[in-house]
């Protein structure tokens, strides 16, 4: 009776394997034809003529990005040009939509930057999943949204449909070093 026993359980022992195996084949399969093989963001990158720069430190007690498993949380960053200064003023004041706009797609650059240093390569972005812009602008002004559109456009432009992405735009009444924006992102990347 000891030897059914024994030869039931070595039977179960090798199915649940052979199962495990079978489902673990399938997950792989999937991953892969989940990816779009046309799904190039480094390329994308070079046809929209965009350079990414070495990402600029924290300007405090902070680090620019923290993984915590296929999730990546970007540090807020703001409108810095390439010759490093920023692009600052109030929106509804000093700065127009368009050149709020600007500003927005500026900062989503320097996120890219930061994204990039961190993954070595933007194909490894799964999806973009929240961004939180956050637009220096008087109270009467009511147009964050489409401030805010520079920096969500991009990442559309860059990752295709999975660059779109949950969001707020949201008015500040001040922001670090009076910057026109400042910008954190959510991103799912591939393991």
């Amino acid at each position: 009776m000891n030897k059914i026993y024994l030869c039931l359980a070595l039977l179960l022992a090798f199915s649940c394997n052979q199962v495990k195996e079978v489902k673990e084949e399938k997950v792989t399969e999937e991953v892969q034809e989940a990816i779009d093989p046309n799904y190039n963001p480094e390329a994308k990158l070079q046809e929209l003529g965009i350079e990414l720069s070495t990402p600029s430190a924290p300007v405090a007690n902070y680090v620019n990005a923290v993984r915590t498993g296929n999730l990546i949380f970007l540090a807020g960053k703001g409108p810095r040009k390439a010759d490093g200064e920023n692009i600052t003023g109030k929106l509804g004041a000093d700065l127009t939509i368009e050149e709020g706009y600007e500003a927005a797609r500026i900062t989503g650059i320097n996120q890219l930057s930061v994204l990039k240093a961190e993954l070595g390569n933007l194909n490894k972005v799964k999806r973009i999943v929240k961004v939180k812009g956050m637009v220096n602008s008087m109270p009467d002004f009511t147009d964050q949204p489409k401030v805010v559109n520079g920096y969500s456009d991009l990442m559309v432009a860059v990752f295709g449909d999975k660059g779109k992405h949950a969001r707020a735009a949201v008015g500040m009444g001040a922001l670090p070093s009076n910057i026109a924006i400042e910008v954190e992102m959510i991103v799912e990347v591939y393991e």
